[in-house]
């Protein structure tokens, strides 16, 4: 298996900005500052060129603001995968295919073209943020949710580094389980990146669905950990999968 080698620019990992990535910037940098106050960390972790995988937790409908803003921060455009019913909406389905984010039909057979355009994306030298979780999760303690494994697949695919993103705080601004906003006062969110996530061992092995699950649950371990220190609270030891914890 060969490493990515993304295409090299003097932008850093950014490269040139078409019109619709620099009104995202404009637009959306002083909304978030409005609406969160910030700490990052770990940014040095982030690759300045080539294919990564940034994977993150999911906390909030607000969780992709903030690692936008972490990832352009880094000196990298982020590539998200986005529920292809945003695309629709006035406006923002507009600014989404501008800035070549990735629609995705879930629940359907389409789901892999997403992941074929991902994995492009990767082999093209670009940042592609991945929830494993693919929704805010459900656990009651906001503890990460079991991934889902086309993480795994794209590593396994492309062979980019993975590095593991703890997001906390925004589910103070919008809470997915109760359905409460608000944004004022500006809530704290905290933002931290780590190494990438030593996935050597599986390389070379045999593709089962069981391999696919534990390169799913040894990276997003990594998150987990990550977010607990940052809660400075023990991590729980498995995932929290349909009402109840599993083990990774």
């Amino acid at each position: 298996m060969t490493r990515a080698v993304g295409r090299q620019t003097g932008h850093g990992g950014r490269g040139p900005l078409g019109w619709w990535l620099r009104l995202s910037a404009i637009v959306v940098r002083p909304v978030v500052r409005l609406m969160f106050r910030f700490r990052w960390a770990g940014q040095q972790h982030v690759p300045r060129t080539g294919g990564v995988i940034l994977m993150a937790n999911h906390v909030s409908k607000l969780d992709p603001f903030s690692i936008a803003r972490f990832t352009w921060d880094a000196g990298r455009i982020p590539r998200f995968l986005v529920k292809e019913g945003l695309f629709g909406v006035f406006f923002v389905g507009a600014v989404l295919r501008g800035a070549r984010q990735i629609p995705v039909r879930r629940g359907t057979n389409e789901a892999t073209t997403a992941l074929r355009a991902a994995e492009q994306a990767l082999r093209d030298g670009e940042a592609v943020v991945v929830y494993p979780e693919g929704t805010v999760t459900r656990d009651p303690d906001w503890w990460p949710m079991q991934g889902k494994t086309g993480l795994a697949r794209l590593w396994l695919a492309t062979d980019v580094p993975v590095i593991p993103v703890a997001q906390w705080g925004q589910q103070r601004s919008w809470d997915y389980h109760t359905g409460k906003f608000r944004l004022f006062p500006r809530k704290r969110v905290v933002v931290v990146a780590g190494p990438p996530v030593d996935l050597s061992y599986f390389r070379g092995r045999p593709v089962t669905p069981e391999a696919l699950r534990e390169i799913t649950d040894t990276a997003f371990s990594a998150v987990r950990d990550l977010l607990a220190v940052e809660r400075d609270e023990p991590a729980p030891d498995g995932f929290w999968l349909v009402g109840e914890r599993t083990h990774p």
